[in-house]
This record gives C-alpha cells, structure tokens and sequence, in this order.
C-alpha cells in the first residue's frame, strides 16, 4: 500500500512537472506577427519618416529577444505583443512624418531657390571679374536650375530625398557666395593696369 501511494504521489509531481514544462514553451506565433509588423513599417518607411516610433518598437523586440534567452516565455510572449503594436505605431506614424518632412524639403528648397536669385544678382555685379570661372558658374548656374526643378519634383515620392537634395543646393550656393565675395573685394584689372602706368 505504501507502494501504491508513493506511485501515485510520484506519478502526481510528475503530471505537474510536465504540465509546467507544457506552458513553457517559447512563443511561436507572436514574434511571427511582431516580425511581419515590423517588416510592415520598415516597407512603409518607418525608418525614414519615423524613426524615433520604430527605434522604441526595436528596443521593445530586443527586450523580447532577451526575455526568450532567459527562458521567460511568459513576459517574452507580452514582450512580442508590445513590440507588434510599437511596430503597428511606427507605422502609423509614417504618413504624419511624410507630410512634415515634406513640408520642411518645400520650406528648404524655398529658402534655396529665394538664396540663389542673391547668388544670381552677385554674379552679375562681378560678371568682368569671372574670366577663368565663367564657365564653371555656367555649367553650375545650369545644373543647379535642373536640380532644383528635379527636387521640386520629389517632393511628393521622396520627400526625404528632395530634402537633401536641398543641402546640395545650397552647398552649390555657399561656394559662389564665397567665390562672389572674393572677386567683389578683389581690385579691378583695368584699374590696376592704370596705376603701373601712371608709376
């Protein structure tokens, strides 16, 4: 009898043992939906346009990566969860982000076409002075133009892009501002010509 009942009472640890170990088991079909989440948002452009929304989902699907590691799939399995909805928030997200950067590449490229009609006027002013450079600022005058109308044009797809584009711009301004600057405070050859003669 003693037998039997140190059977049963083994036998009983032994069901619960394995029923313990039966509900832990690592999450299957949570990260599968954080992971398709994630991939969601990154094709919608979170990475571009809202960044800040899918670096937080990344850091919640780590803290799930390391929780399954730890063999805690309970928390790993709320951790997936949690990561699915930040990656379902980031890409949200995406379109609020769009529209702001584009708004700010419109403002830039504003400020670049308003910036180089100076550049323009100034180059004018020092038009006997180019000589060598002429052609350079020809070609330049003439791509920025092009790219500027290109950038315009990227606004709605790619407004990241049309925004950068925008700091190439003005870069090309920044150079001729300098280059105008130094030919206006430089001496006009016809007059330096005067004075050795006079001498």
């Amino acid at each position: 009898m003693k037998r039997f009942k140190f059977s049963v009472s083994f036998m009983m640890v032994l069901a619960l043992v394995l029923v313990f170990i039966g509900c832990s088991k690592p999450p299957e079909a949570e990260p599968k939906a954080a992971q398709a989440a994630m991939d969601a948002a990154v094709s919608a452009g979170a990475d571009k346009y809202a960044a800040a929304d899918l670096d937080a989902a990344k850091k919640v699907w780590e803290a799930a990566e390391a929780q399954v590691k730890e063999k805690k799939y309970k928390e790993a399995k709320q951790g997936y969860v949690d990561a699915k909805a930040a990656f379902e928030k980031a890409a949200g997200a995406v379109e609020a982000g769009k529209k702001a950067v584009a708004d700010e590449a419109t403002a830039a490229l504003a400020a670049v076409e308003e910036a180089w009609k100076g550049v323009d006027a100034a180059a004018k002013k020092v038009e006997k002075k180019l000589k060598d450079k002429k052609e350079e600022w020809t070609a330049d005058a003439k791509a920025f133009g092009e790219n500027l109308k290109t950038a315009k044009e990227m606004v709605a797809a790619d407004a990241a892009g049309a925004k950068a584009k925008a700091g190439e711009l003005k870069g090309v301004i920044e150079k001729w501002e300098a280059a105008f600057k130094e030919l206006a405070a430089a001496p006009e050859p016809k007059a330096e010509g005067k004075k050795k003669a006079k001498k």
